[in-house]
């Protein structure tokens, strides 16, 4: 820890004390204080140093809250005089000293000296002379330290120095205050104006213990807006240091451990104080934060009276450079070029409170979310803002509960200088997200927006109010036909009607808003034949016609979100409104045509709009352009001849694994089963050299993660619902089977053995040209039978049609080919859905002959005869 030096001496004589050096760190009384070495690498060491031959008072001590029955001990007269007067002297001073005596318990006494050695001032002999300590008694004075000593104490004593001065000295007895009654009043009642103050202990990097002078409260004050690396207590009492806690522990040591400071009281959190700790040299909460020592934390920031953007400023300096707790930092956009951070766009679209949808320079659409906010909507109009990129939340996969995201670009957009995430919230229209404290993705301009949300909460505005929130009901006639015959005459005799455009579903079919009538509707422009868009059919997605694209992109620039007047005309059998709808006085279907993406429909002869209509078309068919490309060719529409599909029989191998309750099953490819086998062999051993903590997950919905099951293997599974930690209920997702758990029976699923290595290998479906009876009895009969036949069996599997929920299958074994549904069908377990598809008619009428031979023979369903009477509809069964 320090240097040492050998006094020389001659050879035989007495020994002299080694000289050793340190810098004093803490005084801990009049006759203690602690040095330090030199920092090498990390904190250094040190020691504690009792002053030999001299006696100082004692200070106060709070008693222990362990002992209930003990008292706080007060100062002792002069104590805290004599601790003062060697702070202010030796605190982080080079000192030499010689240790003249070391104790059984370790106890160290020794002469202390200011300086490189010791011709400097003795420590001892200026407390003394100073009447701050006494000469221990019982001390003969037969040597000249001890004879100096004395001269000391009698020169203190005539000039009446110290504890020889008139009077007992309590005025010397601090009145310490350990708590603080009400400590939001004692903050406020300090306005905020500097305090001084002695800092006693240093607990963290940012946690010190303070004296408040000139009342002395001993106080615990927390640095404002930020945080730096911890001390965890564990439970054997041990403390385990986070990474870098003992550095930045030492950083705030050596700055200001037993300094004069000042501090700033800013806030208050339970009895511990919020502050910032001036010191003549710095700010010690800015260097934290610039030596890569602390993080800015959001909670208390806002409080920091010298302005958040100086502590973020700091902490992006630092992550800049990486230093100590950044070492692995990566910017959120640190792959993005300049040009994809910082653009100017025009807003096309906004989807809803916190995501527009631009379009840039380069005529591609982007859609930005605001970042670090969550809506309950935003006013846009082809407005060019400003978009500041920044982070970029990655894709997330759906599960069965969850949505699928798709990648999300986060940024600051700002228009003439107003940033549009912080009028919404100042408005009390949207909240501010809480982040954990090491997520960055966030706004660039995250503490404004918080300073906005208080302002909000504090006048009570938007979601925020304590008034009724008021209730803004829009009927969606959309595709009702019966509400949409009833809305016909009125918007037929309203003549023109104001609307808002809140969607384009292609170029001549939008949803519109009506503002007067409250209702949202479907609406398709009359007169026109707009080229058709892509579609997606059962079993097969069917191809936009040309030019569909570019005309639904027209139309969403042109209109989407914008005030328009529309005039209804009619109404189609599916309860979609026809009529015209105008923008900026111009006719949509007539700027459609003239712009070559739509055809004049014959519909439009009795229109008054006919004639604009012809000379539009005439004009893009002169140009030649889009739909119109090709149109001297008249080619002749030749109607195709649909061949009429046949059943498809491709059985594969499938490994059957779980039956349910309603008849449905799930299975396992055969062909990916060795790869499920070596991922749960793997994943075990994974988790048998690194097992999850008991109890350390805490299980949300939709999220995917690994279960115990009864046999004591871990297996994946996706948490379905939490009723309680003690009741989860899980899915496991490669077997199909479900069961409820306690959370001490589920960890995290490692992101080596997740979905997206190797999918779920679970997958769901029903038997399909049966009809699963809907009694429970004769249900659970069904059910048992097929459990029996083809649990845990390998079976050939050949899907049928599609449907709602899961595609329906036939299942034959794998040994005999024997149709299982057919069987059930046989035993009379279950009874025939009839379909009509013609490539389905073969196997239906075998289905229904096995049918009618349950019924001859009364087995199981048909053991009372045929129930399927008209009026057995209650019993849940039809023919």
């Amino acid at each position: 820890m320090a240097s040492s030096a050998q006094s020389g001496g001659s050879s035989g004589g007495p020994a002299v004390p080694t000289v050793q050096r340190g810098i004093v760190k803490m005084v801990l009384s009049g006759c203690a204080i602690i040095v330090r070495g030199q920092p090498r690498g990390g904190p250094p060491p040190e020691r504690q140093i009792n002053l030999s031959n001299i006696r100082a008072g004692n200070l106060a001590r709070r008693a222990a809250a362990t002992q209930p029955e003990a008292k706080d001990t007060p100062d002792e007269p002069w104590a805290f005089p004599a601790r003062e007067f060697l702070r202010k002297k030796l605190i982080g001073k080079e000192v030499c000293f010689t240790i003249e005596n070391k104790t059984p318990q370790g106890r160290e006494y020794g002469m202390i000296y200011l300086g490189k050695d010791t011709n400097g001032e003795n420590i001892a002999e200026s407390l003394v002379a100073e009447g701050l300590a006494t000469r221990r008694e019982g001390m003969r004075a037969n040597n000249p330290e001890q004879n100096r000593l004395s001269e000391c104490e009698e020169q203190a004593k005539a000039a009446k120095k110290g504890m020889w001065s008139e009077g007992n000295g309590s005025h010397t007895v601090r009145d310490l205050k350990y708590t603080i009654e009400n400590p939001r009043h004692f903050v406020d009642s300090h306005h905020q104006k500097p305090v001084n103050a002695i800092i006693e202990h240093v607990r963290d990097g940012s946690v010190v213990r303070a004296l408040l002078l000139p009342d002395y409260y001993l106080v615990t004050v927390m640095l404002s807006g930020i945080k730096c690396p911890t001390f965890r207590r564990e439970a054997d009492g041990s403390e385990t240091p986070e990474p870098f806690a003992a550095e930045a522990k030492f950083f705030t040591e050596s700055r200001l451990l037993q300094r004069d400071v000042q501090i700033i009281l800013e806030s208050c959190h339970n009895q511990n104080i919020l502050g910032t700790i001036l010191h003549p040299n710095g700010n010690i909460t800015e260097l934290l934060l610039k030596e890569g020592f602390a993080r800015c934390v959001d909670w208390s920031i806002a409080v920091y009276t010298r302005g958040a953007e100086k502590l973020r400023a700091a902490e992006r300096f630092a992550k800049e450079r990486r230093l100590r707790i950044w070492r692995d930092y990566v910017a959120p956009t640190a792959n993005l070029d300049q040009k994809d951070k910082q653009f100017v766009a025009k807003v096309m679209q906004v989807l809803n409170a916190d995501a527009i949808v631009v379009k840039l320079n380069s005529g591609d659409y982007k859609t930005i979310h605001l970042s670090s906010i969550r809506p309950p909507r935003l006013e846009g109009e082809n407005t060019q803002v400003n978009v500041t990129v920044d982070y970029i939340r990655p894709a997330s996969p759906a599960t069965e509960t969850v949505p699928a995201f798709s990648e999300r670009t986060c940024a600051t957009v700002t228009i003439g200088g107003i940033n549009i995430a912080e009028a919404l919230v100042s408005k009390g229209l949207a909240t501010v997200i809480r982040y954990r404290q090491d997520d960055d993705q966030r706004s660039s301009h995250y503490d404004e927006l918080l300073a906005a949300e208080a302002r909000a909460i504090k006048n009570g505005k938007g979601l925020h109010s304590k008034k009724e929130v008021p209730i803004h009901r829009v009927a969606d006639i959309s595709g009702d036909t019966q509400k949409a015959k009833q809305f016909l005459p009125f918007l037929q005799r309203a003549g023109r009607s104001e609307a808002v455009v809140e969607y384009v579903f292609s170029g001549s079919r939008l949803k519109l808003y009506l503002p007067k009538e409250t209702c949202l509707i479907t609406f398709l422009l009359a007169g026109i034949e707009c080229p058709r868009g892509a579609r997606n059919l059962p079993g097969l997605v069917q191809e936009g016609e040309p030019f569909s694209e570019e005309a639904t992109l027209f139309t969403k620039e042109l209109v989407l979100q914008r005030e328009v007047e529309v005039e209804v005309e009619s109404m189609d059998k599916a309860g979609n409104f026809i009529g015209w709808l105008h923008i900026d006085g111009a006719n949509l279907s007539v700027l459609l045509v003239e712009h070559a993406l739509s055809k004049v429909h014959f519909t439009a002869e009795r229109s008054s709009y006919y004639k604009s209509l012809l000379s539009a078309e005439e004009a893009a068919k002169q140009k030649k352009e889009k739909v119109w490309a090709h149109y001297e060719e008249q080619p002749v529409e030749v109607t195709p001849v649909l061949e009429e599909k046949e059943r498809s029989a491709s059985y594969k191998p499938v490994f059957v694994t779980e039956i349910t309750d309603d008849l449905h099953f799930y299975v396992q490819d055969v062909e990916t089963g060795t790869q499920l086998e070596k991922l749960m062999e793997n994943m075990r051993n994974d988790i048998a050299s690194h097992p999850p903590v008991e109890g350390s997950y805490a299980p949300r919905r939709g999220e995917f993660c690994i279960a115990k099951f009864v046999d004591g293997e871990w297996y994946r599974a996706r948490v379905e619902k939490v009723e309680s930690p003690a009741k989860v209920h899980v899915f496991y997702i490669d077997y199909g089977n479900r069961e409820i758990l306690p959370s001490t029976r589920l960890g995290t699923l490692p992101p080596a053995f997740s979905t997206r290595v190797l999918p779920a290998q679970a997958t769901e479906y029903a038997f399909a040209f049966i009809q699963v009876p809907q009694d429970e009895d004769a249900r659970t009969d069904a059910v048992d039978s097929v459990v029996r036949d083809i649990q845990n069996t390998q079976c050939l599997l050949n899907v049928e049609h599609l449907s709602a929920g899961c595609p329906h299958v036939t299942l034959q074994f794998a040994d005999s080919k024997g149709d299982v549904g057919l069987g059930l069908v046989k035993e009379g377990l279950v009874m025939v859905e009839v379909r009509k598809e013609k490539q389905f008619q073969k196997v239906i009428t075998e289905y229904l002959n096995a049918q009618e031979s349950a019924k001859s023979a009364r087995l199981n369903l048909w053991r009372y005869g045929d129930f399927r009477a008209d009026d057995a509809d209650e019993f849940g069964y039809s023919r």
